[in-house]
């Protein structure tokens, strides 16, 4: 099951389900306010979609289930798992939120250079902009990816989606998940692209990719790590062919 990240849909994982379906059912989530997924007032929260989640995995009765996870995604399935120990077998973390902490201070300044530079830029010149810069190098998907979910986005309007994005930024800054990966026994892959432009915010924190992916995994008790050399944070869809092998290997393990 893949569980997309901030401001995505279950699409950015086409490439994967693509190469990995004929081995393994594939379920890709828009999760609520995202993709085609319903608007409405829903408390968007780390705990809510996860909750979301463990609700489709009840309905649809699935077991023998690996849990793979990018961005928002990582830290839903963390923040699942913790809480739900017995709903997967395995866990794949993409470039996951939750490895790296902020102080009060810190999510003061993450909060306030967000509303800077909003100020300067549309909806979509901002989703066009976060999403260009998620690349180490510009696939052509990126240029689909994004007319999508701008096409996506102008369906609705700008003060829904504006309200779900800074919901949901809130909630991974307030909703830490950082405390309870030591509570994860089950086996997990932790991939990170070394060009992630993402992670770590660098203005607050000037360290590498690399040293935030070695804190995190260093509290999940069953995990490995593996940097991807040339890739941004979208590792899923710039180096599909190498992230599928990761992913197919794991589960076959």
């Amino acid at each position: 099951m893949f569980i997309h990240g901030l401001a995505n849909y279950s699409m950015s994982w086409r490439k994967n389900i693509a190469a990995l379906q004929s081995k393994f059912r594939c379920i890709a989530v828009d999760l609520p306010g995202n993709g085609f997924s319903d608007r409405g007032n829903f408390p968007y929260s780390i705990s809510f979609f996860a909750a979301c989640i463990y609700e489709m995995i009840e309905r649809l009765r699935l077991n023998n289930l690996c849990i793979v996870g990018h961005s928002m995604g990582g830290q839903i399935a963390i923040r699942l798992l913790a809480d739900h120990p017995d709903c997967a077998e395995k866990l794949v973390l993409c470039a996951p939120a939750g490895f790296e902490t902020f102080t009060s201070f810190e999510k003061g300044m993450y909060h306030s250079a967000i509303g800077f530079f909003d100020m300067f830029s549309t909806e979509e010149n901002s989703l066009r902009k976060s999403i260009y810069s998620s690349f180490y190098q510009q696939p052509s998907q990126g240029d689909d990816l994004i007319q999508e979910l701008v096409d996506i986005m102008k369906a609705y309007p700008s003060r829904v989606y504006r309200n779900m994005i800074d919901a949901c930024i809130n909630a991974m800054l307030h909703e830490p998940v950082y405390e309870v990966l030591n509570t994860i026994q089950q086996p997990t892959l932790v991939l990170f692209g070394e060009r992630d432009a993402l992670i770590p915010n660098r203005l607050i924190h000037p360290v590498t990719t690399r040293q935030i992916a070695l804190q995190g995994i260093q509290r999940l008790p069953n995990a490995r790590l593996e940097m991807i050399e040339r890739c941004g944070h979208f590792l899923q869809i710039e180096k599909a062919d190498e992230v599928n092998e990761l992913i197919a290997s794991f589960i076959t393990e």
